[in-house]
């Protein structure tokens, strides 16, 4: 149910105006380009209020600029057995979210998105968990849930935009062209990344308030507002659910497997063989097989490991640290490297398959045949953007770096970037 009455959005005697967040300097638009058509005439936008200050601060950026705000927080998880100290951090969340919307004299909802979270979020973790896969439910929730589930529900109540607090910006070529998402201005808290499977139809409908401002300023701009999030820490952990044990989060449906540790020598011939490999063989991982290292121990399943790893392999007494170079869910075998410089950690490719080839802004990312060699690309959440060509093949798109990189796994989402712009993405497939 409503909070407050739309009618009283504007007039909330506790909503302060006045003060103003000066922006960092070369945040004005060209005149060829709109941060967002949608900007400027004012409508009614929902807006995701996590419980954060940053979803705060976007709520009453927009209410600011004279738009129809409505808060709505998403409720997607329900179980606090597997949150840490069995937490049940929606509550909190939720309350918080409620107070902003009271103070900011908007329309408050809770939606109950549980069901769909567990069958597009939750039960994908699963199927690529035990495929020996590493999902990354973020990218996930905000292609399925946030921009797909939730702005149905904000369309439903006649909304003609959501908006989030998402560190990322949203411009236009021109009232007719398409929409480019952009990173944020704060390069320390860029989100652009987990936007990198969503297309055009829901960029179209989406706002990115505090896209254009740095933390410090969210921070200072929700004191002087005097919003009740503007200390509270950022959140961690699943998508509108918290920090979960991830090890009892997968047991609700994975059932522990002992295996065993096999390590593999850093000057193994296979390691040596595959240096040299170019294209999509560099893309490929070593085939390893338990005869090519010793065992050092056992696990209680190979599929709550991933690549780079170190944390949960049980073996003492090494002059360095053990880390995961490899893991065989059909053998139940994970594979091992000591050191974080182990060789078997690098690789100087990856491959995404045709199929699953996702182009955010259609038209840039290479065609059938060609390569563009300077894109930037990621493949988790912070990392630096590296330099890479990628090339369009028949069979889907090749990604090879100027330099080896660590821990990549199957199943992690590669970005590839034109600068600052989010071009494409795409899972990992080996």
């Amino acid at each position: 149910m409503w909070s407050r009455s739309a009618a009283s959005c504007m007039t909330s005697s506790g909503y302060r105006r006045t003060t103003q967040v000066k922006v960092a300097s070369g945040d004005a638009q060209p005149a060829d380009k709109v941060a967002h058509a949608l900007y400027l005439r004012g409508m009614r936008i929902v807006v995701g209020l996590s419980g954060g200050v940053d979803s705060s601060v976007a709520a009453g950026l927009l209410l600011e600029q004279g738009h129809e705000v409505i808060g709505m927080y998403m409720r997607n998880w329900h179980d606090a057995e597997v949150t840490k100290d069995g937490a049940c951090p929606w509550i909190d969340d939720a309350q918080d979210a409620m107070l902003v919307a009271d103070h900011l004299g908007i329309p408050f909802q809770v939606v109950d998105l549980s069901a769909q979270y567990r069958e597009r979020i939750v039960d994908y973790m699963f199927r690529e968990y035990a495929a020996g896969r590493t999902p990354n439910p973020d990218v996930l929730c905000n292609r399925e849930i946030k921009f797909d589930v939730f702005l149905e529900a904000a369309r439903a109540l006649g909304a003609e935009a959501v908006a989030t607090g998402h560190y990322c910006r949203v411009e236009r070529e021109g009232p007719e062209g398409p929409f480019r998402l952009r990173a944020g201005r704060d390069a320390a808290k860029d989100q652009s990344y987990f936007l990198c499977q969503v297309g055009q139809t829901a960029l179209a409908h989406a706002l990115f308030p505090i896209g254009h401002l740095r933390k410090p300023e969210v921070r200072e701009w929700a004191r002087a507002h005097g919003l009740p999030t503007a200390e509270k820490k950022d959140s961690q952990g699943l998508c509108f659910v918290g920090k979960v044990h991830l090890p009892d989060f997968l047991r609700m449906q994975l059932a522990s497997r002992p295996g065993h540790i096999v390590e593999i020598p850093r000057d193994h011939p296979k390691l040596a063989a595959h240096a040299l490999t170019t294209g999509r063989d560099a893309a490929t991982p070593i085939s390893w097989d338990p005869d090519d290292g010793r065992v050092i121990g056992e696990h209680p399943g190979a599929h709550f490991f991933t690549v780079g790893q170190r944390k949960g392999i049980a073996v003492g007494g090494r002059p360095q640290p053990l880390f995961v170079i490899e893991r065989d869910v059909e053998t139940n075998t994970l594979f091992v490297g000591m050191g974080d410089d182990h060789p078997g950690l690098y690789r100087r490719a990856l491959f995404v398959h045709a199929a699953e080839v996702h182009e955010v802004r259609p038209g840039i990312t290479p065609a059938l045949g060609t390569s563009s060699p300077d894109f930037g690309v990621r493949y988790r959440y912070r990392a630096p953007l590296e330099p890479a060509e990628c090339t369009r093949l028949a069979e889907g798109m090749l990604v090879e770096f100027r330099r080896p990189q660590r821990g990549i796994a199957s199943g992690q989402f590669a970005a590839w970037y034109a600068e600052d712009e989010v071009i494409g993405s795409g899972p990992i497939a080996w």
